[in-house]
């Protein structure tokens, strides 16, 4: 069965990745994203549609609705792309798919360095071959990799670095240079001839394969004497034009990997092909160099892994100690307690047939305590049954048809009450499989597991657990006074004079309950929501961004600054990475001035420095704040790359406004992060950067350009290779290939008197200085233009720390209506966390009332009574107090796992109800009219098993609402609503229910 450490949320989404080297941003947008979105508008089963236009780079995401196959949207992709690169500008920009993979897709990061010793062997260039080369050929083709990604160091080229004084002293252009170089680097095949018996065929032998070769190209020939490439240019190994770089714990560059696991595979399986096939890698590297992972998923899996054995296993041993204690007889305790394994085979049987995995929401919320409910009804009314059947026997022991007879009698009594206790709580889940969307990624697992479970359990109570206690109970009919009688003894001794004067006092006891009720309801009102409770994975990882245009030198520089600090000032802190900008698959395009540092932790019992995550993200943020210029906002790899996919923004909450005009976005953006940046529970924010890139503009005089003859693509063409490169063929060295580029030399692509010296091809042969024909000038332009379903937009994103997310928003949301006034056609909507806990809880919002109608129509097919239901069914609001109260005591705020609690509660909490109201039922069916001694008999006999049920299932939830362990903060606040509205509601059910039987009943026997 496959094992993750949460469930896969991200939505079923297609990129469309196109890489334009020499557009701007708004070049991108014009030429490739709009058409390219046109296209793909009319696709069916698109939900949402968004987009990133930046200098050379164009990333269209569309999101599919859960039940879309994949594979089948990325064709219907694919076929429209064909149809819109008909239209995309020729040779500008090549279009491609991102890999089929997740948000829990990165599944291990590397990186490549060297060895202490071996610095100055290996350069960075060198390990940037290895990775794409050695690394990423031997591990692509591993099953369940869908795509292996490198970032940082150098990729390697073959350079023609034109001199330009040679070149014009020459007469030459870059044209001729480029020109000569397509023409003089190629084989071809000259089919073959017979000679003889024999056949030979024919190659011709034209390709460079080395510096030397490419030198010795000829450009053109003046007076009989050639001028080769080597005569106008420096030939040498050069590096594509970098837009990011990956550094290490403050000493320096190195070279990254990540490999994404394809969407739907087994992350236990494919993490060690992964690491078997590093392994072998590893022993085909050059000596001096090593792989070493820096976040591996495996540790956050075994962790959350280990919180759940922990608290199933501390669980389990609760319930059976609860049973032993309570049955006074530990073969029955072992009985109820061996339905456990059994169910939990037959639910991952189910989950196996089903296809849910194993992870954090789908294992982690199951109760044995619900397990064995039935099992303990059972079991108890034998045991009892036997007990006073004792004088029947005169204390000989039963032979095994005798026990036979009386397990028979014993559970077909109390069968039915058992049966549709298990079949509400069961039934009770049911609503939740109509969730849809992330929280229905989150829940359904969850809700199909404890049903199997379940399901198990109430097959196994129909049929094994009487079997079991006939053959394994003990036969004797006489019995000792045990530590259990004597407990119940004790209980009831204190229970008696409760119930005989709650009775005395039973229409207030209601009206209070009643104002509880509502007191409670405000309460709830004040707790405040938010999506889900974030898991901690263990490891950090900071967004990091600086001022618009910052280069990438500085980049590397201040991020080495910070891991130094990092490094220095927090012994938590075993490692941290940094990943400037993109990567070649640029999947999260993020531009040059912005990065994300992941950092990882020693496990959390060491830690010193801080003693909570919140506490250490905050003092990480204080220490990075004396760097200059540096924006930080931190978060944790997974929960950010989830944020990333499902919306298109990292930060858990984002204002996205939408407009046409980026300069009238921009100013209303900064102005949202002016008016929210002191509200309570808001980090810094971040506006998104759209504007203020410097660029040197080159605009051409068409008038000047006319009279001389040259036509702009020429021009264009002269200014892209001599400063973007441009690639004239591949260089091949065994079974690598490597681009051959021609540019201007390093020294002259960052001087301006260069560009203004770039002389142009004139078609009579001469050439013409640059600055003759065009005006060049330094301005800021657009950086980054995003849309969202064809509109442009702009977001501010905020995290939320030490507040809940629905009451920081909300009080947003008034700054905003009162203080934001956005220009005519402009409007704003919440994104991210906020607006998935409003589609959750609207969903939900027809989900419970779902679940409280069945467990009525449940409860009406049980007792068949309209007024019994309904004094059963008043435990639902009971329990719902006790649910409300843990929440406000323990503050947490109200989340999508805490209304999955409430869910499970309502199911147990009329368990007990149905026993008593049965029970009653019983004695008055045997002839008992007085209406007080029936419920004070009842609820003394009944006693035992309504506290050993509301034990076992609130106790068994004990181990995860106290865990601190990875991966427990998920499940905290259901097993808080379940304990809270378990005790609440077993205390008012065992008080407050024989007061509402008993006032009712005896109205009704008025009437009468």
């Amino acid at each position: 069965m496959p094992f993750d450490s949460t469930p896969d949320i991200t939505n079923n989404q297609v990129q469309v990745i196109t890489q334009a080297p020499s557009l701007g941003a708004q070049e991108v947008e014009q030429f490739i994203t709009t058409p390219v979105e046109m296209a793909l508008a009319n696709i069916p089963r698109v939900t949402e549609r968004r987009s990133i236009s930046r200098s050379g780079l164009s990333v269209i995401t569309l999101v599919f609705d859960d039940a879309a196959d994949v594979y089948w949207a990325r064709q219907q992709v694919s076929q429209q792309l064909k149809e819109a690169e008909e239209v995309l500008p020729q040779g500008k920009g090549t279009v491609g798919l991102a890999p089929v993979t997740t948000g829990l897709g990165e599944i291990y990061h590397y990186t490549i360095r060297a060895e202490k010793g071996y610095e100055d062997k290996y350069s960075l260039t060198d390990l940037r071959t290895m990775q794409d080369w050695i690394v990423r050929k031997q591990l692509s083709g591993t099953e369940g990799i869908a795509e292996v990604s490198g970032w940082g160091g150098y990729v390697k080229q073959y350079e023609v670095a034109i001199d330009a004084d040679r070149l014009n002293a020459s007469g030459l252009t870059v044209a001729d240079v480029y020109d000569a170089l397509e023409a003089g680097n190629e084989n071809t095949g000259g089919s073959y001839i017979e000679k003889n018996s024999s056949q030979y065929f024919i190659r011709g032998i034209g390709l460079t394969t080395s510096l030397e070769d490419i030198g010795k190209i000829p450009v053109k020939t003046i007076g009989g004497t050639p001028i080769l490439v080597r005569d106008v240019a420096n030939v040498q190994f050069g590096y594509a034009t970098r837009y990011g770089a990956v550094t290490r714990n403050g000493e320096g560059e190195v070279v990254a990997g990540i490999t994404l696991m394809l969407k739907g595979e087994n992350f236990q399986q494919v993490i060690k092909n992964v690491k078997k096939r590093m392994a072998q890698i590893q022993k085909s590297l050059p000596e001096g160099v090593a792989i070493e992972p820096f976040i591996d998923r495996t540790q956050l899996v075994d962790r959350v892994t280990g919180t759940i054995t922990r608290n199933l296993i501390e669980g389990g041993l609760i319930v059976v100690f609860i049973l032993v204690l309570f049955l006074g007889n530990y073969r029955a305790g072992l009985v109820v307690a061996s339905v456990i394994p059994l169910s939990m085979l037959f639910a991952f049987g189910m989950m196996k047939l089903f296809g849910v995995s194993g992870n954090l929401m789908s294992l982690g919320a199951i109760d044995f305590g619900l397990i064995v409910d039935g099992a303990v009804i059972i079991v108890e009314a034998v045991c009892h049954h036997i007990g006073i059947s004792r004088d029947k026997y005169r204390g000989a022991s039963l032979t095994q048809a005798q026990m036979d007879d009386e397990v028979y009698l014993s559970a077909s009594k109390i069968r039915k009450s058992a049966a549709f206790g298990e079949i509400i709580i069961m039934t009770v889940y049911l609503p939740l499989l109509t969730l849809a969307g992330i929280e229905g990624k989150m829940f359904r697992p969850m809700a199909m597991t404890i049903f199997f479970a379940i399901l198990g359990a109430f097959i196994l109570s129909l049929t094994y657990v009487p079997m079991a206690s006939a053959l394994f109970l003990s036969k004797e009919s006489t019995h000792k006074r045990n530590l259990s009688d004597r407990l119940i003894e004790k209980l009831r001794g204190w229970y008696l004079p409760v119930i005989t004067k709650s009775l005395n006092w039973s229409k207030t006891l209601i009206a209070s309950m009643v104002v509880l009720f509502a007191i409670s309801l405000l309460v709830f009102n004040r707790l405040g929501g938010e999506f889900i409770p974030s898991l901690e994975e263990g490891d950090f990882a900071a967004e990091i961004s600086m001022a618009q245009g910052t280069s990438l030198s500085q980049m590397v520089e201040s991020t080495m600054q910070a891991e130094k600090i990092l490094k220095a000032q927090f012994p938590e802190v075993k490692q941290a990475v940094t990943r400037i900008g993109s990567s070649e698959i640029p999947t999260d395009p993020m531009p040059v001035e912005r990065a994300d540092m992941l950092i990882s932790l020693i496990p959390k019992a060491q830690w010193t420095s801080a003693k909570t995550k919140d506490e250490l993200m905050e003092k990480m943020e204080e220490a990075l704040s004396v760097i200059p210029g540096m924006e930080v906002e931190m978060t944790q790899p997974i929960q950010m790359r989830n944020n990333d996919l499902i919306t298109g923004i990292k930060q858990d909450v984002a204002i996205k406004i939408y407009g046409n005009d980026l300069d009238a976005l921009e100013s209303s953006a900064k102005k949202v992060a002016s008016l929210i940046k002191d509200v309570d529970g808001v980090s810094e924010p971040f506006v998104e950067k759209v504007q203020g890139l410097p660029q040197i503009q080159v605009k051409y005089d068409r008038d000047r350009l006319a009279k001389y003859g040259i036509s702009i693509a020429t021009a264009n063409r002269v200014l892209e290779a001599a400063f973007a490169g441009r690639r004239t063929g591949y260089v091949f060295e065994e079974d690598r290939r490597f681009d051959m580029v021609v540019r201007m030399d390093n020294d002259l692509r960052n001087d301006l008197a260069a560009l203004e010296g770039l002389y142009l091809p004139l078609p009579d042969g001469g050439t013409l200085p640059l600055r003759q024909v065009a005006e060049i000038s330094f301005e800021d332009a657009p950086a980054q233009i995003t849309h969202e379903d064809g509109l442009r937009r702009i977001y501010v994103g905020f995290n939320v720390r030490g507040r809940d997310v629905q009451s920081t928003v909300e009080e947003i949301q008034g700054i905003l209506d009162k203080e934001l006034k956005l220009p005519a056609g402009y409007y704003y909507t919440y994104g991210g966390q906020f607006q998935n806990l409003q589609e959750a809880t609207g969903r939900l919002m027809l989900a419970v009332p779902l679940a409280l109608l069945v467990i009525l129509c449940l409860l009406y097919a049980t007792l068949k009574n309209v007024r019994e239901t309904l004094f059963v069914f008043s435990a639902i609001p009971l329990s719902a107090i006790g649910g409300v109260w843990a929440l406000w005591l323990r503050d947490m705020p109200f989340s999508i796992s805490a209304c999955v609690g409430f869910i499970a509660l309502f199911g147990v909490a009329v368990l007990n109800g149905i026993v008593l109201i049965g029970q009653f039922n019983t004695f008055e069916k045997e002839g008992m009219t007085d209406v007080r001694k029936r419920i004070v008999e009842g609820c003394m006999l009944r006693l035992r098993p309504v506290i050993m049920t509301a034990l076992v299932a609130s106790l068994g939830f004990m181990p995860m609402a106290l865990s601190t362990g990875d991966g427990a903060e998920v499940q905290r606040p259901l097993a808080t609503v379940v304990i809270g509205g378990l005790l609440t509601a077993t205390i008012l059910t065992l008080i407050v229910l024989p007061s509402i039987y008993k006032t009712f009943t005896r109205e009704n026997r008025k009437e009468a």
